[in-house]
């Protein structure tokens, strides 16, 4: 990722702004989002209250520069030859992102808390919308190899994605062969569930 999109001194933001948001991030996955506070970032990442205030006014405005910026949520699109392969390196990441700690703690705690801040919301679609950037390389791709037409809905692929995992592994808790769920639900996704002929 660019220095740009990480929101650090290159494009305007403080000297240690990896120091703020790694350190955004670890207090969000011990305390929830009820208990971070840019008090205690700043605390620990040893930066100036008002440094911080400067650059993010408030505690919402910090983590949504925080879930883009941060190394522990750090993206890289995956390049597998095949869009079934670069599909599930992807669900495969979604599902790291959730059963993996601290990475699931933070993702729970985000999304749970941005059903009540509209203020968190709003980042947590910019965030989103970070992703979906960097993940239409993969779409580009496909389209350039045959595999999927050019007016594809590739945002509405990645919510089912995503979302099967999500539900799978957050809402009903059900344990999981994950190499087994990653190539069933790619393969449901793009192929359908009806019988094949």
């Amino acid at each position: 990722m660019s220095e740009e999109r990480h929101g650090t001194r290159r494009s305007g933001g403080p000297r240690k702004a990896q120091e703020i948001f790694d350190t955004t991030l670890d207090l969000l996955a011990e305390k929830g989002y009820e208990g971070l506070t840019i008090e205690g970032v700043a605390q620990r990442s040893g930066v100036n209250k008002t440094t911080i205030y400067r650059w993010w006014p408030s505690k919402g405005a910090l983590l949504g520069a925080a879930l883009i910026g941060a190394r522990q949520l750090d993206f890289t699109p995956p390049d597998t030859g095949s869009l079934t392969g670069d599909l599930e390196a992807l669900l495969h990441t979604v599902m790291t992102l959730l059963t993996t700690r601290p990475a699931s703690d933070i993702a729970v705690s985000v999304l749970g808390a941005a059903t009540q801040s509209p203020e968190l919301a709003v980042h947590v679609k910019n965030f989103f919308a970070d992703r979906i950037a960097l993940e239409q390389p993969v779409f580009d791709r496909a389209v350039a190899r045959g595999e999927l037409p050019a007016d594809t809905d590739t945002t509405l692929l990645m919510d089912l994605l995503a979302g099967a995992a999500w539900v799978r592994v957050v809402l009903r808790q059900l344990p999981l062969d994950e190499k087994d769920f990653v190539a069933r639900t790619v393969d449901t996704v793009l192929n359908g569930a009806r019988v094949r002929t």
